[in-house]
């Protein structure tokens, strides 16, 4: 049988990849998940692994060619793995066999079942083993936490897929793995007393071949390491088992700006500091706010909002709003209810930038920052224009629950258009919210703080908050901004104008 071999998902807005080189060539046996070819975009470089094993007997697609998501690459032809492939192939039924063995197993009622890493979500390839929560030997319940895997944008637990003993841990924690592999084996039904011995053995020769692995670099990064005179020490690899890919080379020999000389510790001080490597999340929201930074004109414009008619019309309503929709009517609906509102006036803010065009949407996915014990996540209510004060809080209230639990999935944080943060559940009066990229605008919200102010000539007490529009000059002029800011303040004073739609 012959298997396609096509270009894998490059990512959200990434139409086209360059081929920039084949590790194999036509006549080449090759195993299952073995790299064939390295694909670059303008924003990463990609590894095509073989989806089977087999003999690849065409390359479609030269080095050098552009070719779009889904592009034909190559062919494999499955029928020829027996004569070619097999000698590869031959060690890993023998650890196979060492695991399963009628004399190791002999007391394992069950089967050996396969943990794999579960499904990260579009675009992400590959995870960071952050926590085993078990030992090889431990005995495990069926959907019992196994170990907790980091990506650049979630957490993502690992439940056991059935009950039984932990004999076989195969990705050690710190290890990158990808979104196919396959994290520890389970036997299923085994008591942990009888299991334990086998499983030990076996996993001291698996680590250390794991820790003495040899990693090949990617060729186009061999290539810019010459180029460029740095040596394999000098650069910090990202790929697979820390494997340097190209883009780790360009950042090597990134000119470094001086960095200020640390004051020197006394010996006392030193033991009281701690180093802690930074989370794939947090490297992630770093990497991204900074993008953000370098990219847009960013520019933020500033108003104010007496919240006391939110407030009011709260009080009045609350209870029956909960009786009737099973959950608390929160400032929140108002927020995006009345940023939907203006969006419609400005669509600009509501727009992107691709490339030389601008992209308009007609349609508005909110993202509500959420902070958690990780950091800041931005899980997307989607056509919230669309949705009911009772359908947006109820979302909210979920999505934020996810986020605080580490269980939101890609999708839920995939697609915003605007974005709302909340400074103000921590005490922030005033701040000047960073966009999301390729947002082209985010509203901050603050504290409510009673303030003197001057209505009809008099100084009243009002409960006011500040509200901070960061906007991509770029795209949204200074009219623009102002309106939508204005349009907010005025829906949020008077929430009637969002039953008029005024």
């Amino acid at each position: 049988m012959t298997t396609e071999v096509r270009v894998p998902t490059l990512g959200e807005s990434v139409t086209e990849a360059t081929i920039a080189t084949w590790f194999k060539k036509p006549g080449d046996a090759v195993a299952v998940d073995e790299m064939l070819c390295e694909l670059e975009t303008d924003k990463v470089t990609v590894e095509v692994p073989s989806p089977t094993a087999g003999v690849l007997t065409e390359i479609v697609a030269a080095e050098g060619e552009t070719v779009a998501p889904d592009a034909l690459l190559a062919q494999i032809d499955e029928a020829g793995s027996a004569a070619k492939a097999a000698p590869k192939e031959q060690p890993k039924p023998k650890q196979e066999a060492a695991v399963s063995s009628p004399e190791d197993n002999k007391d394992m009622s069950g089967k050996s079942v396969d943990v794999m890493v579960p499904s990260l979500g579009e675009s992400v390839t590959e995870a960071t083993v952050a926590t085993w929560f078990k030992k090889v030997g431990d005995q495990v319940a069926a959907d019992e936490m196994l170990c907790e895997l980091e990506t650049d944008k979630v957490s993502v637990e690992v439940p056991a897929p059935a009950a039984g003993v932990l004999t076989e841990i195969l990705a050690q924690e710190g290890a990158t793995v990808d979104a196919t592999a396959k994290l520890a084996v389970i036997a299923e039904g085994a008591s942990g007393a009888k299991a334990a011995p086998a499983a030990a053995a076996h996993a001291a020769p698996a680590q250390a071949a794991a820790s003495g692995k040899d990693v090949e670099d990617a060729p186009s990064a061999k290539k810019a390491m010459a180029e460029k005179g740095l040596s394999r020490d000098d650069v910090q690899g990202s790929g697979r088992d820390g494997r340097v890919m190209k883009e780790d080379v360009a950042k090597a020999a990134a000119p470094k700006p001086a960095a200020a000389p640390r004051a020197p510790s006394a010996p006392q001080d030193a033991s009281r500091e701690e180093r802690v490597k930074m989370t794939r999340l947090r490297q992630t929201i770093a990497r991204r706010l900074k993008d953000a930074q370098n990219t847009a004109a960013m520019l933020t414009t500033y108003n104010e909002a007496d919240m006391s008619g939110i407030m009011q019309l709260r009080n009045e309503y609350k209870e029956a709003f909960e009786k009737k929709h099973k959950v608390k009517l929160g400032f929140m609906s108002f927020f995006v209810k009345a940023c939907c509102h203006a969006l419609k006036e400005v669509p600009e803010v509501n727009a992107e930038i691709d490339g030389t065009d601008v992209v308009y949407k007609n349609y508005v996915n909110m993202g509500v920052a959420v902070g958690t014990p990780s950091g800041l996540v931005v899980p997307v209510v989607r056509d919230a224009d669309q949705k009911s004060f009772a359908g947006i809080e109820k979302e909210i209230a979920e999505l934020g629950k996810k986020g605080r639990d580490g269980k939101l999935s890609m999708a839920e944080m995939q697609g915003g258009t605007f974005t709302i943060s909340n400074g103000g559940v921590y005490g922030s009066l005033m701040s000047s919210p960073i966009l999301n990229p390729p947002q082209s605008g985010i509203l901050g919200m603050h504290k409510i703080q009673e303030r003197p102010m001057v209505v009809g000539g008099e100084i009243v007490i009002r409960p006011m908050m500040y509200l901070a529009l960061s906007y991509d000059h770029r795209i949204v002029d200074g009219k623009g901004a102002v309106t939508f800011l204005v349009r907010v303040k005025e829906a949020l004073e008077d929430p009637r104008r969002l039953l008029m739609d005024l």
